[in-house]
């Protein structure tokens, strides 16, 4: 993974751990696998994009 071992990755978490305190990691972690999940969907997304513009967004018309 990368070319880190098990005892870099204790000593990244440590350092992150004193950094953020233990409070803040339930956070970090569910930000950075939303971030994951969003990535992969966005790459396995299909290349069509839709451009039409929402109802909500248009002008209203004004009929006499």
């Amino acid at each position: 993974m990368f070319g880190l071992g098990i005892g870099e990755l204790l000593v990244i978490l440590v350092i992150v751990l004193i950094i953020f305190g233990a409070g803040k990691l339930p956070e970090i972690g569910e930000g950075l696998g939303r971030g994951i999940r969003n990535f992969r969907k966005a790459v396995k997304a299909p290349d069509e994009i839709d451009i039409t513009p929402d109802k909500k967004d248009e002008p209203p018309t004004n009929q006499a």
